[in-house]
């Protein structure tokens, strides 16, 4: 060994023995190689799949390993055969899918699953807040999990993908369920959802300003159907408008007008802002006095609906009639296009899953990324979400300062 070459020798073990241990244990942690589980949802009624067998290629690609429960992609129409040569394993055993390190989902967890988690893993999923109760959120800190909830995760804009992808496809598709229960097939009331020549065109009354209400509207127009907006802005019934890019009937909640409009609409969406209460609801008394057999399609149902006879179902039984007035609340609808709305949920999970990988796992990934640390609730058993904490009056913590701790 030359002098230079036992020089920089040397140097390269100094700067070693000088490294912080905090820094060491990061670079050996770069790369890491992630043990992801998928269980069927189909128990929950949810027909959605997070990853698509082209994603799983794609992240066995980079060693990572991947159990997928058998039959989870059934209904988005993708087999146990195409997710085995996409290099997953398939088990039939739901148990050993909740022994991963990353347990992703689109369903939120209920009682028993939450008592079938190994614990001490990360685990991601819809939360969907109504769906949890006390005693589901303490039992998830028992089991001193990391909770990561998508329709809270941002980008490095404040831009929410998981929202924004989901709400376009609710959207979309409210106007397919709407002329579905209007028409003979659901024993409707005959009515085309659409427009006909020498036939007045069917109504349509969209509460809300969000871009579920934007797709709705987007649809609903290009069916010739009459359109009526509402939402507590006049800003962003005007920012509305800009995006559909014509004039339609836009109101605040005055009164009159929307009983005017409900009484007259053959079917009424609720689409206010995701990820926040419905700033306002629908008195049951107007829904009393709607046409018989018209439709409301709910699209708040999991955040506690924007009408006041609001009863969340599923896609088993998801209508029930109330005062004459059909209602649809269900709060996966996406989940009936279960392979569209997989293939999106699939294309913003592998860039997230492969960054988590690179940074060494999900805790240095959350250090690292503000925008999906948002979507954390539950850091390693403790809550870090104040909207959950005073919900159900448990004490919660700020992430950003439990993670100067861990």
């Amino acid at each position: 060994m030359t002098t230079r070459e036992g020089t920089k020798e040397n140097m390269a073990v100094s700067k070693t023995m000088l490294m912080p241990q905090e820094e060491m244990l990061e670079i050996q942690n770069k790369g890491q190689k992630m043990k992801i589980g998928i269980p069927s949802d189909l128990e929950q009624v949810e027909y959605r799949v997070p990853l698509t067998p082209q994603a799983v290629d794609l992240l066995t690609s980079y060693g990572h390993e991947i159990l997928i429960e058998k039959n989870a992609g059934k209904m988005a129409s993708y087999s146990d055969k195409e997710y085995r040569a996409a290099g997953a394993q398939i088990v039939e055993k739901k148990e050993e899918i909740f022994q991963c390190d990353i347990v992703l989902r689109v369903a939120p967890f209920n009682d028993e699953e939450i008592d079938q988690l190994r614990g001490n893993q990360a685990i991601l999923s819809n939360m969907q807040i109504h769906a949890h109760c006390s005693e589901s959120i303490q039992k998830l800190m028992q089991k001193r999990v990391t909770t990561i909830a998508y329709e809270s995760i941002e980008n490095e804009h404040g831009f929410a993908p998981f929202v924004h992808q989901m709400s376009q496809i609710a959207g979309a598709t409210s106007i397919t369920l709407a002329s579905e229960y209007l028409s003979n097939t659901r024993n409707g009331k005959g009515v085309l959802f659409g427009e006909v020549t020498g036939i007045t065109p069917a109504e349509l009354v969209i509460i809300g300003t969000s871009t579920a209400a934007e797709y709705a509207a987007r649809a609903a127009l290009s069916l010739g159907i009459l359109v009526k907006v509402f939402d507590t802005s006049v800003y962003d019934l005007s920012k509305l408008e800009e995006k559909l890019g014509r004039r339609i009937f836009t109101s605040v909640f005055y009164p009159k007008v929307l009983r005017k409009a409900l009484i007259s609409a053959d079917a009424v969406i609720g689409a206010m802002q995701f990820n926040t209460t419905p700033k306002f609801k629908v008195s049951e008394d107007l829904v009393k006095q709607m046409k018989e057999g018209s439709v409301i399609i709910d699209l708040n149902a999991s955040q506690g609906g924007c009408f006041e006879t609001t009863q969340c179902t599923n896609l088993k039984n998801p209508a029930y009639v109330k005062h004459g007035v059909v209602h649809y609340c269900v709060p996966n609808s996406p989940a009936i296009v279960a392979r569209t709305a997989s293939i999106s949920l699939s294309n913003i999970l592998i860039p997230i899953l492969l960054s988590i990988g690179d940074s060494g796992g999900t805790d240095n990934y959350i250090k690292n990324s503000r925008g999906f640390r948002k979507g954390v609730y539950i850091y390693h058993g403790i809550l870090t979400n104040p909207e959950i904490g005073r919900l159900f009056n448990l004490p919660s913590k700020d992430i950003d300062l439990l993670l100067a701790v861990f």
